[in-house]
């Protein structure tokens, strides 16, 4: 256990109208973390992934167990 571990706040997202999801661009290799909303087929990107410790502190922020993945 470390004591100088960053506190990370949880935040919301709409359940019901949006999914949490991971773009990912075939050409490039880069990863974006967003939540896409089930309705419009709109993403709003949340933050850039540049390693897998990004992700878990994306996953982290926001409770969520499961991401889809998107190219």
């Amino acid at each position: 256990m470390s004591i100088f571990k960053k506190h990370i706040e949880k935040q919301h997202y709409d359940k019901e109208n949006q999914k949490p999801i991971l773009r990912s661009s075939i050409c490039t290799g880069e990863q974006v973390a967003g939540f896409k909303n089930v309705h419009t087929g709109k993403v709003e990107e949340i933050m850039c992934i540049r390693s897998a410790g990004d992700l878990e502190q994306f996953m982290e922020m926001y409770g969520i167990s499961v991401i889809s993945k998107e190219y």
